[in-house]
């Protein structure tokens, strides 16, 4: 299997979750570990700007969706975009 493959089959996984659960992978649940663990490193990648322009698209898109499932109070997942911050070490800083 290679790395395009890799991604995609990771990605329908958690689009799958989403749309079948209507809700976002759970961190008290082990079998969900998996997908965020997959979600935060992506999540990096697009921060740093590592992720191919395909790929950005469709984790944007994913992060869209997932928000609509979010809880009260519950960290959202798409608040930062590469475009409007800067990576400092292991912090997010909004840049004016």
């Amino acid at each position: 299997m290679t790395q395009d493959e890799l991604w995609e089959q990771n990605y329908r996984t958690f689009l799958d979750f989403i749309t079948t659960q209507k809700r976002r992978p759970s961190k008290h649940r082990l079998e969900e570990h998996q997908m965020l663990n997959w979600l935060k490193y992506q999540k990096k990648c697009l921060a740093q700007g590592k992720l191919k322009p395909e790929r950005t698209k469709m984790l944007e898109e994913l992060l869209r969706l997932s928000d609509q499932y979010q809880r009260k109070n519950q960290y959202s997942y798409a608040h930062i975009t590469p475009s409007d911050t800067q990576f400092y070490g292991n912090l997010f800083d909004k840049t004016d």
